[in-house]
């Protein structure tokens, strides 16, 4: 019987026109500029200042920003595509965008008024960068077991507090503070507000030192009466607990595009070197224990990527997404973990060194694990949500 060519059904990979000409302007960049920055900022745990106003100038900073604000006028699954291309050469720079699109911005479009976003969106879309504190000593997982407090004073609230963990802390000029003005009500007295560097009583504290994401800031933000316009209460007072829940939503589709991203990174060096090494006169990836090994990290590798380009296409179409951030966040992290020790493994004794970059990349990836909501915290609502 003669062969039937089968037409196969698009996958959820299928990109657009418009979306293959974004992702490989982004891919070039990151190839261009990017590479040749990584080990250098991760030996100094610390950006590279010209990065930053190039990635404004390329239009990753303000994607789903409209273009009357002066951003790029995107949709979310672009924002997706520019935190995986970035995160592939350095997750610090995905992580980075990724705070910036999926948190601040998003956080804005959604609840900001049209005074908040005529005063900000323009200035996020042309070299502001931001972050979004909402962490504290006492409220990780327990997100809203805040102690910062804000306390009405005529036209203005006065901010009493400190955050912790707080990413893009040392480069950004625009903070979304979650601070709690009753504490009685739990979390309904959350109230989220925009916090510009310059305020009175506000400073960035402590740089942390860290396994990985190192050129990624990670600050500590202190906060002693400082005042805030009430004009900057982003959305209502006392809806705080909205703003946070379902800005994180999105923000752990983003965290799943950054560590689809590092695999494909950590499994292309892996695919490259195990070509070249050669032992017992033939190269490594000859070996069908390595050729298996490689084929299951990749068949992962797509399994992740669909369950992140799923959850960023169901947000884009308006339709719920809750179960599908969570389930792609946590089953991506893991990937990559298992994904970047492998290519450690795969290097052998230099995979070990710093001079191969396959050890950062490791380190990289246990992040995904703990931030904008533990594994444990992702199980816990995909639980919830079959369980009912």
């Amino acid at each position: 019987m003669a062969e039937q060519q089968l037409e196969l059904i698009p996958p959820l990979t299928h990109l657009t026109e418009d979306e293959v000409i974004f992702r490989d302007s982004v891919r070039s960049f990151a190839d261009a500029r990017v590479a040749p920055l990584v080990h250098d900022m991760d030996e100094h745990a610390k950006i590279a200042q010209p990065l930053i106003a190039q990635l404004f100038e390329l239009g990753v900073m303000g994607i789903e920003i409209p273009e009357s604000y002066g951003g790029a006028g995107g949709r979310f699954f672009h924002a997706v595509l520019a935190v995986e291309e970035l995160s592939r050469v350095d997750p610090s720079i995905g992580v980075l965008v990724d705070v910036q699109n999926t948190l601040v911005i998003n956080a804005l479009l959604r609840w900001g008024s049209e005074d908040v976003k005529r005063r900000y969106l323009p200035k996020l879309a042309d070299g502001t960068v931001g972050a979004y504190a909402l962490s504290e000593a006492g409220s990780g997982s327990d997100a809203f077991a805040l102690s910062a407090r804000a306390a009405e004073r005529g036209d203005e609230f006065v901010l009493t507090g400190r955050k912790l963990w707080i990413t893009n802390g040392h480069e950004a000029d625009l903070f979304i503070v979650f601070a709690t003005i009753n504490p009685d009500a739990g979390y309904r007295g959350i109230t989220a507000f925009l916090v510009e560097r310059g305020f009175p009583g506000f400073e960035v504290g402590k740089k942390e030192d860290k396994l990985g994401i190192r050129a990624s800031s990670t600050c500590e933000l202190l906060l002693e009466d400082c005042r805030v316009p009430r004009a900057n209460v982003l959305g209502e007072v006392g809806k705080g607990y909205r703003v946070a829940i379902e800005t994180l939503n999105e923000g752990r589709i983003g965290i799943g595009a950054q560590m689809i991203g590092l695999s494909r990174g950590a499994l292309d060096h892996a695919i490259r070197y195990t070509k070249e090494r050669r032992q017992f006169s033939r190269p490594i990836a000859d070996f069908q224990g390595v050729r298996f090994q490689l084929a299951q990290a990749a068949t992962e590798l797509e399994a992740s990527r669909l369950m992140v380009y799923n959850a960023a296409r169901l947000r884009d179409a308006g339709r719920p997404f809750l179960t599908e951030a969570a389930m792609c966040k946590i089953f991506s992290s893991d990937v990559a973990e298992r994904i970047t020790s492998l290519a450690v493994q795969l290097f052998g004794g230099y995979g070990y060194t710093r001079d191969y970059p396959v050890e950062k990349l490791f380190r990289d990836a246990k992040i995904g694990q703990i931030y904008e909501g533990t594994s444990n915290m992702q199980l816990q609502t995909i639980a919830k949500q079959i369980l009912g």
